[in-house]
């Protein structure tokens, strides 16, 4: 899509490379990708061309150049992902298929105290899929935070990387502390057993986002343009 869209305004074919995949699903508010091309064009012709023949719910923020040795997958710090939740008795309406949804009432701070037990640099085999292709289970969770916005509850992570469904099986661990089905301190059992079987059931791919990528400030990329606080819903 992207890369048919980008070849069109080059006038020659371009292979997109992105800073990271998402299931079918899940949202992108924050991707970065780069590509290589001999075509010479604006700024403001790259995004405004390419926009022009991406569908509706896909658009480029920006367009900058850079230097030859930025990888969009390979030079990134961080990536930060939101789980959103919508959490009352009446479903969401005009977030139906961009949030998570849970009638029960939720407990933000018995998730919050499990999300602290997960960060750190550890072995996250029980929140792997078993698709998951990584040489390495070992990754860095930075942050982890849970925050209620009135109806709303958002998971926010930052790591160097993550595994395949380990955002989406760290949510579903949260969710079912947050609904008293189990203790915070099952978040560090679940953890220590690296055994996916014993952890929660995967959170719904709709409220995940690719929120942020962050990259060495010597590439002075502009800013990230997703808004800051999700907007409530209230039909």
């Amino acid at each position: 899509m992207a890369e048919r869209a980008l070849s069109g305004v080059a006038a020659e074919p371009i292979s997109v490379v992105g800073a990271g995949r998402t299931d079918a699903g899940v949202h992108a508010a924050g991707q970065v990708a780069h590509f290589d091309t001999t075509a010479r064009r604006t700024m403001r012709a790259w995004v405004l061309g390419t926009n022009s023949a991406l569908p509706e719910d896909v658009a480029v923020a920006w367009a900058v150049p850079m230097p030859q040795h930025f990888h969009a997958r390979y030079c990134a710090e961080a990536r930060t992902y939101r789980y959103v939740i919508g959490n009352r008795m009446a479903r969401p309406a005009l977030s139906a298929r961009r949030a998570a949804w849970v009638w029960r009432a939720l407990d933000a701070s018995r998730m919050a105290e499990a999300a602290q037990l997960l960060t750190g640099e550890h072995d996250f085999s029980a929140f792997r899929s078993a698709d998951c292709q990584a040489a390495s289970p070992v990754r860095r969770l930075e942050r982890l935070e849970v925050v209620r916005h009135g109806d709303w509850i958002v998971i926010e992570a930052s790591a160097n990387a993550y595994l395949h469904h380990m955002m989406r099986n760290i949510a579903g661990l949260l969710i079912t502390v947050g609904k008293g089905e189990a203790p915070p301190a099952w978040a560090r059992e679940v953890l220590e057993g690296r055994d996916r079987t014993r952890g929660a059931a995967t959170a719904p791919a709709a409220g995940l986002y690719l929120w942020e990528v962050r990259y060495p400030a010597a590439f002075a990329l502009p800013p990230a343009s997703a808004p800051r606080v999700f907007p409530a819903d209230r039909l």
